[in-house]
């Protein structure tokens, strides 16, 4: 199988997933805003890491990660279902910070920004 294949049914995992997560009925998922970060397929399609952030921070992504572990099979149907896939692989969920860390990492690029305009104002007076 070549890697264009690869990509490409790994961007369709993903969208699919986005799909499916905003129909899970499990509060865990519903209640916490979550966003794939990333999708990783192995080559023989046995194995798909999903990466999961949540905007409330990494304890929030824990519980939904929990939820998504007992809808894993719920999902894997689902998926296969929508993508007509021989072998859907088997869903390895992960819990990341990365949203809340980007949201810091703005803060602090924000806060500086201010300041050298600040400066820039004051050097043209």
């Amino acid at each position: 199988m070549g890697s264009h294949r690869i990509e490409r049914t790994t961007e369709d995992i993903k969208r699919e997933l986005t799909a499916i997560f905003r129909e899970l009925k499990d509060p865990r998922v519903q209640q916490a805003f979550i966003s794939i970060v990333r999708v990783e397929v192995t080559n023989d399609l046995s194995y798909c890491t999903v990466q999961v952030s949540a905007i409330e921070g990494l304890d929030r992504a824990k519980e939904a990660v929990k939820g998504l572990k007992s809808a894993s099979g719920f999902i894997r149907r689902e998926l296969g279902h929508r993508l007509h896939l021989r072998h859907v692989p088997e869903l390895i969920f992960h819990a990341t910070d990365s949203i809340e860390y980007s949201a810091n990492i703005s803060r602090i690029l924000n806060s500086l920004d201010i300041k050298e305009d600040e400066e820039e104002n004051d050097e043209s007076v």
